[in-house]
C-alpha cells in the first residue's frame, strides 16, 4: 500500500507570475505549452533549445536563457520545472527549489515533484484534470479521451451564458438557500444570451423581479426532439442536453425508460402515446399540453421515436405552436431505417441495386399507382409500422409486379438489447411470425447479400466478410 498522503486538487492561478523551466526539449515544450496559456511570465535555461521553444522566445512569448541551469536562477520565481535530460540536473533543481521553498515539478521523478500536471479535459472554462499522484499518466491519458468523449463540444459556451446568469443572480439576489437552489437548478438547464431565454426569465421569476409583458418573450420554448431508434447512446449531444435540462417531457409510447431515465428529477414526464389504436389522448390535446406548459414558462420536449419530421404528427404540432405564437425548435434524431440497416449490415441504397429509397408505413404501403414497374425494382423500401399480418402487403406489391424472390428483412427494436432480425423472400413475407413492436420492414435488392448471410449464420452456415 501507497504511503504517499493525499494531494489536494486545486487550481492555480498563473497570470503575470514569473515561471522557471530548466530544459527546452521534446518533455519542456509540453510544459511550455502548458504555462503560456496561463498567462505566466516564462523563463526557459537551456544550452540547447527546441526550434518551436526558440521560436517562442522570438515572438516575445518567453525568455530563452542559452547557457547552463544555475541555483541563482531560481530567485523570484512562483514555479519551478525541471525537464532537463540528466535525473541529476533535476534533482538539483529541485533541492534548490525546496530551499527556497518554491513548487517545484521533476518531470518523470516522483521523489521529486511537490506537485504534479494532470491530464486535462477542457471544454471553455472547464476543465476536468486527472492525476494518478505520477504512478501512471498512460492511465490518466487513457481516461481523459474517455471523459473527453462524453462531453459535448458546446459545453464552453453554454458555461459562459451560465456564467453571466450565475453573476446576475449573485448580484441581484441576497445570500439563501432559495438562492442556492435556484443556481442549482439553472446548472441543468440551457442558457443563453437572449432577453427570451427560459433560464434568466426563471432566475427573474424565481425571486419576484419583473418579465417583461411580451407574448413573444414570456412564454418557454417547445422542441420537438427525435430520441432516435431506443439506444441512448445514439441520441445527439443536443437531445441529451435538452432531455437533462426539460421541465416538461413530452413523449410518444416507443420511447424507451431508458432514455426517459436522462431526464432531471424535478422534470415533469407525460406519456401521450397512441398505439394500435388505443387513443387515450388526441392530438387536439397534445397540442395544447404543450402550449400550456409552454406559457407557463417551461421548457418543454416533445419527445419522438427515431426522427420527428419523418412519420409522425409533426405538421399538426408545429402548426399548433405557430397559431399560439409559442416558439418552437426541431432537433433530429436517428431514423429507424437508419438503424434496422445497420442491424441488417447493409446500405438503404447501393449503386448497381438500388438508386431511390421508398419511405411509407403499413397503412400507406399498398400502391395504388400501377404504372409498370422496371425488370428490377431500382429501390430500396423501408415500411415503418407495417404491422403483425404482412399477408395483404406481400399480396399488393406482387401484384404491382415486384419479383418473388425479392429480399426482405423484418427488424424488430432495432438498436436496443433484444433486437431481432428475421430474413425472407417477398413471397413468404405473409407467412412470416410477427415481430416485436416497433418493427420495421426492409425489402430490396441491396438488402439482398446482408439478409443472406444472417440467414445462412442462423442456419449454422459460415458466414464470411
Amino acid at each position: 500500500m501507497s504511503q504517499n498522503p493525499s494531494l489536494l486538487p486545486i487550481f492555480v492561478k498563473l497570470a503575470g507570475r514569473r515561471c522557471l523551466v530548466v530544459g527546452a526539449g521534446n518533455v519542456a515544450l509540453e510544459k511550455v505549452g502548458s504555462l503560456l496559456k496561463t498567462g505566466a511570465r516564462l523563463r526557459v535555461v537551456a544550452p540547447q533549445a527546441h526550434a518551436m521553444v526558440r521560436q517562442l522566445a522570438l515572438e516575445g512569448k518567453l525568455e530563452l536563457v542559452a547557457r547552463r541551469f544555475e541555483p541563482d536562477d531560481l530567485a523570484g520565481n512562483f514555479l519551478v520545472i525541471a525537464a532537463t535530460d540528466s535525473p541529476e540536473v533535476n534533482a538539483a533543481v529541485y533541492r534548490g527549489a525546496v530551499e527556497r521553498n518554491i513548487p517545484a515539478n521533476s518531470v518523470d521523478d516522483i521523489p521529486n515533484c511537490d506537485f504534479f500536471f494532470g491530464s486535462v479535459v477542457q471544454r471553455g472554462s472547464l476543465q476536468v484534470a486527472i492525476s494518478t499522484a505520477g504512478q501512471s499518466p498512460a492511465v490518466a491519458q487513457r481516461l481523459r479521451r474517455e471523459i473527453g468523449e462524453q462531453l459535448p463540444g458546446d459545453l464552453g459556451p453554454w458555461l459562459e451564458s451560465l456564467g453571466e446568469l450565475r453573476r446576475e443572480v449573485l448580484a441581484q439576489h441576497p445570500r439563501s438557500e432559495e438562492r442556492k437552489m435556484l443556481l442549482h437548478e439553472l446548472a441543468q438547464r440551457q442558457a443563453c444570451d437572449s432577453a427570451s431565454c427560459p433560464s434568466r426569465q426563471l432566475a427573474q421569476k424565481a425571486f419576484g423581479g419583473a418579465v417583461r409583458d411580451d407574448s413573444s418573450t414570456s412564454r418557454g420554448t417547445v422542441y420537438l426532439v427525435g430520441a432516435g431508434p431506443g439506444d441512448p447512446d445514439l441520441l445527439t449531444v443536443k437531445a441529451l442536453r435538452l432531455i437533462q435540462s426539460a421541465d416538461v417531457i413530452v413523449h410518444d409510447d416507443l420511447v424507451p425508460q431508458a432514455i426517459l431515465s436522462l431526464a432531471g428529477p424535478a422534470a415533469e414526464i407525460v406519456n401521450v402515446g397512441k398505439r394500435c389504436g388505443s387513443r387515450t389522448i388526441t392530438q387536439e390535446e397534445i397540442n395544447a399540453l404543450m402550449v400550456d406548459r409552454a406559457r407557463d414558462n417551461a421548457s418543454v420536449v416533445r419527445l419522438k421515436s427515431g426522427d420527428p419530421l419523418l412519420f409522425g404528427r409533426a405538421p399538426e404540432e408545429m402548426a399548433a405552436l405557430r397559431d399560439a405564437d409559442v416558439p418552437f425548435e426541431v432537433v433530429p434524431g436517428i431514423s429507424a431505417a437508419f438503424a434496422a440497416a445497420a442491424a441488417l449490415g447493409c446500405s438503404l441504397t447501393d449503386r448497381n441495386r438500388a438508386s431511390n429509397v421508398i419511405f411509407s408505413t403499413g397503412h400507406h404501403a399498398q400502391s395504388h399507382n400501377h404504372a409498370g414497374l422496371p425488370a428490377l425494382e431500382d429501390a430500396t423500401r423501408v415500411v415503418y409500422m407495417p404491422g403483425r399480418d404482412l399477408h395483404l402487403l406481400a399480396e399488393e406489391w406482387l401484384n404491382l409486379g415486384l419479383p418473388p424472390d425479392l429480399p426482405c428483412a423484418i427488424v424488430s427494436r432495432a438498436t436496443q438489447p433484444d433486437q431481432q432480425v428475421r430474413c425472407t423472400t417477398l413471397a413468404a413475407l405473409g407467412d412470416t411470425e410477427p415481430a416485436l413492436a416497433p418493427s420495421l420492414l426492409l425489402a430490396g435488392w441491396a438488402v439482398r447479400e446482408a439478409a443472406a448471410k444472417l440467414s445462412n449464420a442462423a442456419e449454422g452456415v459460415p458466414v464470411t466478410a
